[in-house]
């Protein structure tokens, strides 16, 4: 795991973290990616209600991306990885919530990832139908080499950590991140092209082509 840096709220119970990781292109990167993202919500004191469905977002959207698409470009990025992204805030003490932000990023596939339908004895197909049921929204944005799926889950003011806010550090109010963005969190893929994008937010379906 590399390419990981934690920039925390100071104090005991941070409010914030961002974090931004490349694993290695094998499913055991799966297990890594839950276990590190649920480390750093129970340092924020998040309901562990919320921090389940997070770690099964990060889950299925890793392993979406080793079953169907390549791994990120060379040289600009380790050989056979992927790049996993995760920022949250919070703050109960203002009674406003938060939201959690998880991205998965890698080299492509030739469509655009879906939510299938899968028949009842089907094994599996059901990876993004949970994301899209767990998440308040979720997208999509591919450039010329990379594609980044996207899920926002919003936290309620229980969800939040009970130390948020209590630290002396002044904490602007929580609002849910803006997606999409031709300016998302830097990732360290830089575009090439134009870049291609769709927001699934309630079941309705928005593309464009900037």
């Amino acid at each position: 795991m590399s390419g990981d840096h934690t920039p925390f709220d100071a104090g005991e119970h941070p409010s914030k973290v961002e974090r931004h990781v490349i694993l290695p292109y094998v499913p055991h990167s799966v297990m890594g990616a839950r276990r590190r993202l649920s480390d750093d919500l129970r340092a924020m004191e998040i309901h562990e209600d919320r921090i389940d469905e997070a770690a099964l977002i990060i889950s299925e959207l890793v392993s979406n991306a080793l079953r169907h698409a390549s791994p990120l470009p060379t040289p600009a990025n380790p050989a056979n990885s992927v790049g996993v992204s995760w920022r949250a805030e919070v703050d109960g003490s203002r009674g406003v919530g938060g939201w959690i932000e998880i991205s998965v990023r890698d080299g492509g596939s030739t469509t655009m990832p879906r939510v299938a339908r899968p028949s009842t004895s089907g094994l599996g197909g059901r990876g993004l139908g949970i994301v899209q049921h767990l998440s308040g929204r979720w997208g999509t944005e591919m450039d010329a080499t990379t594609t980044t799926v996207w899920a926002v889950l919003d936290l309620s003011a229980e969800d939040g950590g009970a130390g948020a806010g209590t630290t002396g550090a002044v904490i602007e109010p929580t609002s849910t991140p803006d997606r999409p963005s031709t300016a998302r969190p830097d990732t360290g893929a830089r575009s090439s092209g134009p870049l291609s994008f769709a927001v699934h937010d309630g079941g309705r379906v928005r593309g464009a082509l900037l």
